[in-house]
């Protein structure tokens, strides 16, 4: 709701806008804040000192959370091609309050129904001297994050919007700590750890030139007010945002919008043309600042969702989440135990999804070549996908997106006629203006022949799923995967992925790992890969990580009579409600999610053994049976070990979970009838 500031109001659009006395000669500023009053967000025009008296300056934001502010007088500015920066020249002529709920379903996500109340305030922007440009801000204050975008209209100073850059400002009142994912470059896969800092040790000491990118959503902490995320919600006909502190020196603590500029033929920055170039009107990406007062609440936000389009997809009854077995992590390993990259293997991985109840089997690289209309004769696509739908299986195919974008429009006609399910489509690499647009032409080409999608090597995702339900997943994280080569996969990243990749929606983690050693016995290999950490937290990151698409990942004769595997069998990919019961980056959390009358819930700790005390108050009425996977006495020192048992339990009572050295816990509730 708007919240008065002073005695000076004016009426716009028939609600009443207030704003602020001036103070120190600064023009005066309007207020919008969140329904439930905790954030409060300032927009108004600061003008330098010693600037010559007039009412236009450069237009900032500032937020308060709970009383305290959080963000302080923060830039909103464009850099358009030939032309002075938009918004450090403008006055506000006006200002439209509103509110809104966003009510709607989720096919996967962190919850099935969405009910998320909303304030909002728009702002005319105008510059008084020659060109006379204009612009909109678009705020939107949740209970759970502050969404803003710029809205340009169509005017006669501009014939285009032709963005070079976007110097939105983000500036935290204090050098919070942050969990930054440094990227090399703007071809990044986004697949690396989130490496916790002050925002100063991020700042651009080697020049405005050296551009130094971190990938958004960024984590922060600001002790003693909040804790918060910025990132970015909605891409369609924009670029993906990265996250700079510009600043050039060891004090400053404040971060800049760097936009993914164009890329040429080769995937290298053209650096000549706009990094957005649109006709008017045009609306930017949203800009999101998540506020709690624990990481786990910001964890449970849907304002990524919140801030897309509904479904465009009519019918999505065949969209399905699910389980799903895989060939490629474990190295396409036969009952033999030998590696086959044949029909016959990968029969024996749809009868192992058949058995354990899995509604599908990703048959990954290798099938075709660069013509993605042909296979190559080693596996029999259309005849796999007719062995697994006699078992009630479907098959999903990988692929390598530059031949997706050559022959998307002939392949996916061909793979909808195959009966194959879905694609996953790797090594997208891109995020500019272009890529984004072939993410919104693949997901709706996709729809359009009824193919589900799981992006890889892609950019973090921005809430697509929900005007495309049929993107059911996204990599962008350092995965299982890396565990084939090194030693980056450990129990401290996937403490972190909550509360930092996992923000911004589902990620492709591919979990399932059973070859489970100590780091002393740990070595990387290609074929029947180990992985560091228990048993029991691999158990676990089915329920704390959010994957509609969840690979089961290892050989199926590593399940075989492995009574911790019926956790696996059981435990589903898509939700109706979560809890986040506990939680700091890197160190643990315990996550709790509903799907119809059962709940689940997972548990991770970093290298350090804990104890944690879980409320239950979570649960509804009546009694559970607590199906408990739980390291075992001995964990520790084999981590295959899991204890497993069954404890009658209700809302009131509290559970201890004992988590060893890189342990975890994994427990299905199902009510007592």
């Amino acid at each position: 709701m708007l919240r008065l500031r002073s005695h000076v109001c004016w009426l716009a659009s028939a609600f009443a806008v207030c704003n602020a006395s001036a103070s120190h000669g600064q023009p005066p500023t309007v207020d919008v804040s969140s329904p439930d009053h905790r954030i409060v967000v300032h927009l108004g025009v600061q003008v330098k000192k010693g600037q010559a008296a007039g009412r236009d300056g450069q237009l900032v934001y500032s937020v308060d959370f709970k009383g305290k502010q959080a963000f302080e007088d923060s830039a909103v500015r464009l850099e358009l091609s030939g032309q002075l920066p938009l918004g450090q020249a403008v006055h506000i002529e006006s200002s439209s309050p509103g509110s809104g709920v966003d009510d709607y379903k989720l096919l996967a996500g962190k919850v099935s129904a969405v009910h998320d109340p909303y304030n909002k305030l728009t702002v005319h922007a105008a510059e008084s001297a020659d060109p006379k440009r204009e612009f909109d801000i678009e705020m939107r204050v949740y209970n759970s994050a502050v969404a803003f975008r710029y809205h340009v209209p169509k005017q006669a100073a501009l014939s285009r919007f032709q963005l070079t850059q976007e110097d939105t400002e983000f500036r935290p009142v204090t050098d919070a700590q942050a969990w930054a994912l440094r990227l090399p470059n703007y071809q990044s896969g986004y697949e690396s750890e989130y490496v916790p800092g002050v925002l100063s040790a991020l700042s651009n000491q080697g020049g405005v030139e050296s551009h130094i990118l971190n990938g958004a959503p960024m984590l922060m902490h600001l002790p003693g007010i909040a804790w918060a995320a910025v990132g970015e919600a909605y891409l369609e006909g924009n670029a993906a945002m990265y996250l700079e502190n510009p600043t050039g020196n060891w004090m400053g603590h404040h971060l800049v919008s760097r936009i993914s500029p164009q890329l040429d033929v080769h995937g290298q920055p053209d650096g000549h043309g706009p990094a957005i170039d649109a006709t008017l009107p045009h609306d930017s990406a949203w800009r999101v600042i998540l506020l709690g007062d624990a990481p786990g609440a910001l964890v449970e936000s849907n304002v990524f969702t919140d801030l897309n389009p509904p479904s465009q997809i009519a019918d999505t009854s065949w969209i399905r989440p699910g389980k799903a077995s895989w060939d490629w992590w474990n190295g396409d390993l036969g009952p033999d135990g030998q590696s086959a990259y044949t029909t016959k293997n990968m029969e024996y991985y749809v009868d192992f999804a058949a058995e354990s109840g899995f509604p599908y089997m990703m048959l990954d690289a290798g099938w075709s070549g660069s013509d993605i209309l042909k296979m190559r004769g080693n596996v029999d696509v259309p005849e796999l996908v007719q062995y697994a739908a006699k078992k009630n299986v479907k098959v999903w195919i990988w692929l390598y997106s530059k031949y997706v974008t050559a022959q998307m429009q002939e392949a996916f006609p061909l793979y909808e006629k195959w009966g194959v399910a879905g694609v996953k489509i790797d090594f997208v690499l891109r995020n500019d203006q272009e890529g984004i647009k072939w993410y919104y032409d693949v997901a709706k080409l996709a729809a359009e022949h009824h193919l589900m999608v799981d992006f890889h090597g892609a950019t973090q995702p921005w809430g697509i799923q929900r005007t495309y339900p049929n993107v059911l997943n996204y990599e962008a994280v350092l995965g299982m995967e890396q565990s084939k080569a090194g030693r980056r996969d450990d129990p401290v990243t996937r403490t972190t992925f909550p509360f930092t990749r996992m923000l911004s929606g589902p990620m492709d983690y591919t979990p399932g790992g059973f070859n489970n050693v100590t780091v002393e016995d740990f070595v990387a290999r290609d074929k029947s890969p180990m992985v560091t950490g228990t048993r029991a937290q691999h158990l676990a990151l089915y329920v704390v990580f959010e994957e509609p698409l969840a690979m089961v990942s290892d050989a199926p004769q590593a399940y075989a009579n492995q009574p911790s595997f019926q956790f696996i069998k059981d435990v589903p990919t898509a939700w109706d409600e979560i809890r986040v019961l506990n939680g700091l980056p890197g160190e643990f959390v315990t996550i709790a999610r509903r799907h119809g009358h059962e709940w689940y819930l997972g548990s991770l700790t970093n290298w350090t053994a804990r104890d944690l005390r879980v409320p239950l108050n979570f649960l509804g009425s009546g009694n559970y049976e607590a199906e408990i996977y739980e390291d075992a006495a001995d964990a520790d020192h084999n981590p295959k070990n899991v204890t497993i048992r069954k404890q009658s339990v209700h809302s009131a009572d509290t559970l201890t979970l004992h988590l060893a050295s890189g342990g975890g816990c994994a427990i299905r509730f199902v009510p007592k009838s």
